[in-house]
């Protein structure tokens, strides 16, 4: 099997634009995978979907990268959420890959991944970037939540892993601004206090600053624990 390289390519065609947006509806589509045909709609229903594509398969970077998405799969099922890789190629490379990186590294893959030869589903997210390689896709990662609306979007570039950590903490911070209708600060981690919505009219900015519950920095940054 010939390997693909993480090399940048000279874009020989033009790209339709993306439209993907944050909140709102996630491109559906269905597509073959390693575990059978899937429709985004009904896939996996009530369950968050981290989509994430990657340039080519049996490359060092990806490589790496699915090791610690595989890795974190049991962490993120118990956070109500599951892993869809996504690359232009075929479902032979995907299956021949990832039993390779179970035979070499010891670390079975066990999420689906799409095999894009028509790029598709590439094309409908703006995963395909021609400044950067026209028969690959940049790192992305999309977070789908059970409704199906897309709530967040990072872009890597080809050269650079990307930080699994960093994903589930994006996770963790989503599901717990829905859950309490709060924000989280910079680098927030589960555990720690949440920023409390800033008042709208002069009235509650005097109430909050009075506010004992709170840790109140001032009338418009005002933490609390959950």
């Amino acid at each position: 099997m010939s390997q693909i390289s993480e090399t940048v390519s000279t874009p020989t065609k033009s790209q339709p634009p993306s439209h993907v947006q944050l909140n709102a509806p996630a491109p559906d589509f269905e597509a073959n995978t390693t575990h059978g045909t899937i429709r985004l709609s009904t896939w996996q229903p009530g369950k968050w979907v981290i989509l994430f594509s990657h340039p080519a398969d049996f490359t060092p970077v990806c490589t790496t990268e699915f090791v610690e998405f595989a890795k974190a799969a049991d962490n993120l099922e118990r956070k109500n959420t599951v892993l869809l890789g996504n690359s232009i190629d075929s479902v032979f490379s995907h299956i021949a890959w990832v039993r390779n990186i179970e035979e070499k590294l010891g670390v079975p893959v066990r999420f689906p991944v799409i095999a894009d030869l028509d790029q598709k589903v590439a094309r409908a997210y703006g995963m395909v970037h021609e400044a950067c390689a026209d028969t690959q896709t940049v790192r992305c990662v999309f977070i789908i939540d059970p409704k199906r609306t897309l709530r967040a979007m990072v872009y890597y570039p080809m050269s650079v892993g990307r930080n699994i950590d960093e994903i589930v903490r994006l996770v963790d911070a989503l599901q717990v601004t829905d859950k309490h209708g709060v924000a989280c600060p910079a680098n927030w981690r589960p555990g720690e206090d949440v920023v409390v919505p800033p008042p709208k009219t002069t009235t509650d900015a005097a109430e909050r600053v009075q506010n004992r519950e709170y840790q109140v920095t001032d009338w418009y940054l005002s933490k609390r624990r959950l």
